[in-house]
């Protein structure tokens, strides 16, 4: 009998034991994947979900935003969760990657500014998600022409665009018709904007004004077919010397100094929220905006907001836009796991209920065109009809290398040079003279860089 009770003990024993580890082992998720599946990239998954660090500098809705699509994305699946992780500013998190970049240590996908993109090619930290799109036959042509271009080389995408912007020009439709101006047809060239200005100047405001930031200065240069800088903008090799000071950017600084010398442009500094204060509260009649902002601003002007093109030239066609804000990349040094993951979150973002949801929460441009036939889209148009100003801006851009955008490493430094020659052109300087130098400063940067990198 007492044999019997021991064995039985035993027996009760184990299962306790085998309960125990089984609790152990678990991820807590009603549904994980099963014990291993092949990857595309003949990676396996265990039972517990691979994490996706995701890098990224969206502060405040926009944060809020991202932390919607991870939720949704988690919650579509059981084999990966990404985490996404707020890492400063553009500037800040892209140092923070310098320090782990390459290693086991670096996030699965990194959000980098548009002008980081040639550092990033050339970093050594990435794989292009051309190599993903290749292997899964991903169907590229549903997403916009217009934004993929910019992270095109040689036919090649390096990057998924995420966070995708151009200008527009932002006006007071009330102010239009006090000063006699029509509403609903705003000024296309530089001309018409400068003769609008005048009329629009008071004692109280100014007719335009653009922040001082030198994504606006490229953006008006392109409009006119023109480069930034040699080997037609960096898209065919490397740039070695600055070309904005030519003729198309001369346009830009002279139509500047007109309404400058003529006391009717509003110099309102570099940041952003300043500049949109100042239109809020009746300072300046029309100013140069990101896309991005439109729907906030058109919230809280307490006058009617338009939405127009950006000015061009009237001694050049008009070409459209190049894309601003970030993109998303893939790094080389994780797990084949987290790439295999990190590429079907990627995917995910793209799909146009997500991004329908994207573009009317943050502004930005829905990368997936389909997403404008999505209802929360068509009822967000009907209250902010600016929105579908700034699409129809970047689908009537015609795709060249000025629309494609310059590849420059040292672009953010390059920037400061053509912010110190518009101030120093506000000063009283002479517009080629300023325009010359700050093209100057870059190519000197352009030197250094070259010849660090090898070039």
């Amino acid at each position: 009998m007492k044999k019997w009770f021991l064995l039985g003990f035993m027996f009760l024993f184990v299962l306790i034991i085998s309960a125990c580890s089984n609790d152990e082992t678990t991820t807590g998720e009603e549904d994980t994947a099963d014990t291993t599946e092949t990857t595309n990239n003949d990676a396996t998954v265990s039972d517990e979900k691979v994490k996706i660090e995701f890098w990224h500098a969206m502060s405040g809705a926009n944060q809020a935003a991202i932390d919607k699509a991870v939720a949704d994305y988690n919650a579509s699946q059981n084999q990966y969760e990404v985490e996404a992780l707020f890492q400063g500013s553009y500037e800040e998190s892209l140092t923070k990657l310098r320090s782990v970049g390459g290693t086991s240590d670096a996030p699965a996908i990194m959000q980098v500014f548009e002008v980081g993109t040639k550092y990033m090619i050339e970093s050594g930290y990435i794989e292009p998600v051309q190599t993903f799109i290749d292997q899964d036959n991903y169907d590229v042509s549903q997403l916009e022409e217009n934004i993929l271009n910019y992270y095109t080389v040689d036919g090649q995408l390096y990057s998924m665009p995420f966070n995708s912007s151009t200008p527009v020009m932002l006006y007071n439709k009330d102010a239009f018709k006090k000063a006699g101006l029509d509403p609903e047809n705003p000024p296309q060239t530089f001309e018409e904007v400068i003769a609008a200005a005048s009329k629009l100047s008071n004692g109280d405001m100014k007719g335009f004004a653009i922040l001082l930031y030198g994504w606006f200065f490229e953006e008006m240069l392109a409009t006119q077919d023109g480069l930034y800088v040699d080997a037609d903008n960096g898209r065919t090799g490397q740039a070695t010397q600055a070309l904005f000071n030519g003729e198309e950017g001369l346009r830009v600084f002279e139509f500047l100094k007109e309404m400058n010398d003529a006391g009717t442009l509003g110099n309102f500094g570099s940041v952003w929220d300043d500049i949109r204060t100042a239109f809020v509260s009746g300072q300046v009649a029309m100013y140069l905006d990101s896309s991005a902002g439109i729907a906030d601003i058109a919230k809280n002007a307490p006058f009617e907001v338009g939405a127009a093109y950006i000015p061009y030239s009237e001694k050049a066609d008009r070409n459209g836009v190049i894309i601003g804000g970030a993109s998303l990349w893939m790094m080389n040094g994780i797990s084949k796991e987290e790439q295999a993951g990190a590429w079907d979150f990627m995917k995910f973002l793209q799909t146009p209920e997500v991004q329908a949801q994207w573009h009317v929460s943050t502004g930005y441009f829905a990368i997936n065109p389909a997403a404008y036939e999505q209802d929360i889209v068509k009822e967000r148009w009907t209250e902010y009809p600016q929105l579908q100003v700034t699409v129809n801006q970047l689908q009537d851009t015609k795709p060249s290398t000025a629309t494609q955008g310059a590849l420059i490493s040292v672009f953010p430094e390059s920037r400061e040079h053509v912010v110190t020659a518009i101030e120093e052109l506000y000063q009283g300087g002479d517009p080629q003279a300023v325009l010359d130098k700050a093209a100057e400063s870059t190519n000197r940067a352009i030197e250094i860089a070259n010849k660090t990198s090898g070039n």
